[in-house]
């Protein structure tokens, strides 16, 4: 079957508007994990990411008729700008839907390049289903992200490069995973010109339908999908793509949103480029992959995908790039509360850097304090450092909670200020999640409205793609089946969190 797709990547068309993006060596992560690893840098392309290659592709090989009735397309940004440019070097009137999640960047380039950006719904798979709406009803030609075969030729063109580019001994490819269409076309022509070589497929573990559809020798639908790497937050694997890569791809594997933020630093270290999280996901995988099989001395290649990022997210992404890597541990030490407790705890941490200490007046016999500790860069054979910070405070007389891995204590709690009280009763806390975007907050209180008492409520707007609130709500137990049946009304994903060590520790 990759013999068929052999001659499509070959005369595919994606030169018109694409250029021949270096394969560029990482040094810093080379030394680091003792491997030769280079980097395709697709963030290089025109729009800033591969999906020029198969837009382009597909466009160019439409009929004069199908050019003359316009294109429509859904994307969450990449393949929009990709189709956006391409319709603009062919004369093409391109409609584009979009999610109203979709980051302003991307939204604004589209408009730029003349493309009539249309924005639907909270995800990909939403602006989707508007997009085969519209495509009927106004008789458009319909360009497909990831599943159809001129767009997997087109992106295909990236595995022929980097062949050529590095004609010596190559161990693995390392590709991005949303809908399939970019690892299709490379392991289609890989596996027929170097079948050696192997082909490992990365997804966020928020959005990982391929890991499903391997997992049940079938394509499935995820019931829901986190878009913190919207570029490849895709509910279902293309159904060509599938088709390639069962036979193809050798292994898939799948990174969190830390580890993807730690991968943007990475990056960041070697090119000075700031990658998206779509496009920096395969180097976190490729990571992950080095340390779970202790790998040395092989050449590894990573699709660097995209680099569309509003700026704003930076904050959130540095902020967690440090727990990705884990250099950084968050503890809750309880310690004496008397003067000179403070003093005798930093004498116990030693020499370590201090990234964060938080702590309230709540009771005169104990004090809890919220600490960020970093830690040394961990090498597979020695000992795990975070393991023996918490050993030596525990050995030296202080109770420990680790909450390096508390989504409640990293996203909220080492903002809020206040501290203990006495004078709630009730109190049930929750944390739920929306899509963030302008007015998200004020239809989400709207949402709560009054009848519920809210105690304690925090939020905080860091540019990601879905805002996170934890609130505290008075309910007494005999509420309780109506508050439940309330919160589901809602329509909100929450999880209820009122038995979490952060918040018992520094705000129940």
């Amino acid at each position: 079957m990759p013999k068929k797709y052999l001659k499509k990547i070959l005369d595919a068309r994606v030169y018109e508007v694409a250029v021949e993006t270096p394969l560029q060596l990482a040094p810093t992560l080379s030394k680091r994990f003792n491997n030769q690893i280079f980097l395709k840098r697709e963030d290089l392309q025109a729009v800033h990411s591969f999906k020029l290659r198969g837009a382009y592709n597909k466009m160019a090989q439409l009929s004069q008729q199908q050019k003359q009735a316009g294109v429509i397309c859904a994307s969450a940004g990449n393949h929009a700008q990709g189709v956006a440019l391409s319709a603009k070097k062919l004369g093409i009137k391109a409609t584009i839907v979009m999610p109203k999640t979709t980051p302003a960047i991307k939204i604004s380039a589209v408009r730029d390049l003349g493309g009539k950006a249309v924005l639907i719904g909270d995800t990909f798979d939403e602006a989707f289903q508007h997009s085969l709406k519209l495509a009927q009803e106004k008789q458009l030609t319909y360009v497909h992200p990831y599943d159809d075969a001129d767009v997997i030729a087109g992106q295909g063109t990236v595995a022929v490069e980097m062949l050529r580019q590095h004609p010596g001994k190559i161990d693995a490819i390392f590709v991005p995973v949303g809908g399939g269409g970019l690892i299709a076309g490379i392991a289609a022509y890989v596996k027929f010109v170097r079948p050696d070589i192997k082909i490992i497929g990365v997804e966020s573990d928020e959005s990982a339908c391929l890991t499903a559809a391997m997992k049940h020798g079938r394509r499935v639908t995820l019931p829901q999908v986190g878009i913190f790497a919207d570029g490849i937050a895709v509910a279902q694997i293309g159904k060509e793509p599938f088709r390639i890569i069962k036979s193809t791809v050798d292994q898939v594997i799948t990174v969190s949103s830390d580890e993807i933020c730690a991968a943007i630093k990475d990056i960041f270290d070697d090119t000075r480029s700031i990658a998206e999280p779509a496009g920096a996901t395969a180097v976190a995988g490729m990571k992950k992959y080095i340390n779970q099989h202790q790998i040395s001395d092989q050449t590894m290649l990573v699709i660097e995908s995209g680099a569309n990022l509003n700026f704003d997210r930076l904050r959130h992404i540095a902020e967690r790039a440090e727990l990705g890597e884990k250099r950084e541990a968050i503890i809750c030490v309880t310690i004496p509360e008397k003067p000179g407790s403070f003093k005798a705890f930093c004498n116990a941490l030693g020499k370590r850097n201090i990234t964060e200490f938080n702590y309230r007046f709540s009771q005169n016999k104990d004090a809890q304090i919220f600490v960020g500790v970093q830690l040394p860069e961990h090498h597979p054979d020695s000992p795990n450092e975070k393991t023996l910070l918490l050993n030596s405070l525990g050995e030296k007389g202080y109770p420990v909670v680790d909450l390096s891995d508390n989504e409640v204590a990293k996203l909220h709690t080492r903002y809020m200020v206040g501290g203990h009280t006495d004078q709630i009763e009730n109190e049930q806390v929750f944390r739920f999640e929306f899509p963030e975007r302008p007015g998200a907050l004020s239809s989400f209180l709207n949402t709560l409205g009054q009848t519920w008492n809210i105690s304690m409520f925090h939020y905080r707007n860091h540019g990601a793609a879905y805002g996170r609130v934890l609130v505290g709500i008075q309910a007494p137990k005999k509420d309780q089946k109506k508050l439940d049946q309330f919160l589901k009304k809602t329509g909100y994903p929450y999880q209820m969190e009122t038995d979490n060590d952060a918040y018992k520790l520094f705000l129940g």
